[in-house]
């Protein structure tokens, strides 16, 4: 007997089981994709990123928000999580309830074995129809290695990668700075 086809989701149904569901879930076309939890490495390396940026932020008009922060991929419909990510400036969410970003300016998504190949492929093409974002950052798990994207005003991308603990990774769209021993502290 064949099985039933799945029935795809609607945006409005995919946000009305993610606002109540205790795991999050990223949407597309149609589906959604379980998340997996993060290992105690890449949670001390968004939190020395997120207090760092913040501290830097603290008096300008930009906020640096964890991976709760749902962003919306408007030009492809699709939800994402990324680990952190800062908006500037008037900040753009889908609805009141102020839970799905549509303007960030900088993208960091932290690496692990089983998002790697995502997070540098389609996930970093789908974050590109962004208007908004400027800067895509990788990090490596294992100290030290930084991969930086800049867009350019010709919507061509620049790369960079820094290897050293001594090394500063600057972030020209929120002018700040990132040590590479800042974001590796604890990390063993």
């Amino acid at each position: 007997m064949p099985s039933q086809p799945q029935k795809l989701l609607t945006a409005e149904e995919y946000l009305a089981f993610e606002r109540k569901a205790e795991f999050k879930s990223e949407y597309f076309a149609g589906e959604m994709f379980a998340m997996v939890g993060a290992s105690q490495r890449h949670n001390l390396i968004a939190a020395n990123i997120i207090r760092a940026l913040g501290n830097q932020l603290l008096e300008r008009p930009c906020n640096v928000y964890p991976s709760d922060m749902r962003v919306k991929i408007s030009k492809i419909n699709k939800y994402t999580y990324p680990d952190i990510v800062v908006a500037c400036g008037e900040e753009q969410f889908e609805n009141e309830q102020n839970d799905t970003l549509l303007n960030p300016a900088v993208i960091i998504e932290i690496l692990s074995e089983s998002t790697e190949a995502y997070d540098r492929g389609k996930k970093f093409e789908h974050y590109q129809s962004l208007e908004s974002l400027r800067e895509y950052l990788l990090i490596s798990q294992d100290p030290y290695r930084v991969e930086q994207y800049v867009r350019r005003d010709d919507r061509t991308w620049t790369y960079f990668e820094l290897h050293q603990a001594a090394d500063t990774v600057h972030l020209p769209t929120i002018d700040c700075d990132l040590s590479l021993k800042d974001i590796y502290a604890k990390v063993a």
